[in-house]
């Protein structure tokens, strides 16, 4: 039966519920979905910026954790989240160390070694706090994650779509 909604969906919610509904119906325990889905968030919020992706596929191989979880959470830091994620980093970190002063940046000199020295006040403050970030998106992800889970698996009930295999009985 076609979809009698009045504003049929579009092919981005298409494709994004069609993710999520790969998510939800893994036969995985829910706590196991959750923890891929938090561990996905503490990558999300992991300094080592350019690294996330091959971090989420890391863990999916030395943990054997659901992928598709892991890249919904690490996509919490996604290009309308990433300056909101960058400022929270560096102000945890700067707050953490007692540095409230802001660094100015001269513009004046930007040859690698000038800009180099300029950046150099900001390392600290945004990996600590990138880390303390991960470490709270985690908690925090979590218990979310999995009340998400059941309560979406318990309103399909009986549902006529089978869920799809653990990754460890395909192929």
């Amino acid at each position: 039966m076609p979809d009698q909604s009045p504003h049929p969906p579009t092919s981005r919610n298409r494709s994004f519920r069609a993710l999520l509904r790969q998510v939800l119906h893994l036969q995985e325990s829910p706590q196991r979905t959750a923890l891929a889905f938090a561990v996905g968030v503490l990558i999300a919020f992991s300094p080592a910026y350019g690294l996330h992706t091959a971090m989420v596929v890391f863990c999916t191989w030395l943990f054997g954790l659901n992928f598709l979880a892991l890249l919904a959470g690490a996509l919490v830091n996604n290009p309308w989240t990433i300056v909101p994620i960058l400022g929270a980093t560096y102000w945890t970190g700067a707050w953490l160390l007692g540095r409230m002063e802001t660094p100015t940046f001269n513009w004046d000199d930007l040859s690698f070694s000038g800009i180099y020295q300029q950046v150099l006040p900001y390392v600290v403050p945004f990996a600590l706090g990138g880390l303390v970030l991960s470490v709270i998106g985690a908690l925090v992800s979590y218990p979310i994650a999995y009340r998400l889970i059941l309560r979406y698996r318990s309103s399909l009930g009986a549902s006529a779509t089978p869920p799809l295999p653990p990754h460890d009985q395909v192929g």
